[in-house]
């Protein structure tokens, strides 16, 4: 996707025309020690909406390079006067703790209901496109919201009886992250989830 939608130059022979140049575009990325994104919004953080890990082109870059190394991924935060240029696995980290992990997030999110549970399924969905697109989540993060989700039966119980289809998708969030090498985590929480998919699949379906 990355390639097919970045991947336009203009032609100096058509003025004000752009074509594909997808073998140029490579031609350039396979260049490229260092990538960066600009976060320009303290509305909208890098989990709020799947643009920004869409844009990323950290694994792309790696795969068209001779030598398949990864380039350095920075991110400037421009959300106040005292801007900031991080890596971008420190934007994540500091992502997940202030939203994702944070009590007073995730208490908010559920105070507001059904929309809430669907809320906290849309960032844990958005964190594994950043694993997905740059490789740039600690397992430490799928590993927490895995204790608060689903290893406490009573936080179980509230996601599913407030939005069963988002905690579901939220438990097949764990396992896609798991299953594409994205987080390493005990057999016991992987058949937990299944058990756990099995049973939420169910009441839906009301089995």
């Amino acid at each position: 996707q990355f390639l097919t939608r970045k991947g336009f130059a203009f032609n100096a022979d058509k003025p004000g025309m752009m074509e594909q140049q997808a073998d140029l575009f490579k031609s350039a990325l396979k260049t490229v020690d260092v990538t960066f994104q600009n976060l320009d919004s303290s509305e909208i953080s890098i989990t709020d909406v799947s643009h920004y890990y869409d844009s990323d082109p950290t694994k792309v870059v790696a795969g068209l390079r001779d030598d398949k190394k990864k380039p350095m991924s920075l991110m400037a935060d421009t959300t106040t006067a005292n801007a900031q240029v991080r890596t971008l696995s420190e934007t994540v980290r500091l992502d997940a703790r202030t939203k994702l992990l944070n009590p007073k997030f995730y208490e908010g999110m559920l105070s507001t209901g059904y929309e809430g549970v669907r809320e906290i399924q849309k960032r844990l969905r958005n964190t594994l496109g950043w694993s997905a697109t740059a490789g740039e989540v600690d397992n430490f993060v799928f590993e927490d919201a895995n204790q608060v989700f689903i290893d406490d039966p009573e936080m179980q119980q509230r996601l599913l009886d407030t939005n069963p289809n988002a905690f579901r998708d939220m438990v097949t969030t764990f396992l896609e992250a798991n299953g594409r090498g994205y987080w390493e985590t005990s057999d016991e929480n992987i058949e937990r989830l299944q058990e756990l998919y099995a049973e939420v699949e169910d009441r839906i379906e009301g089995v």
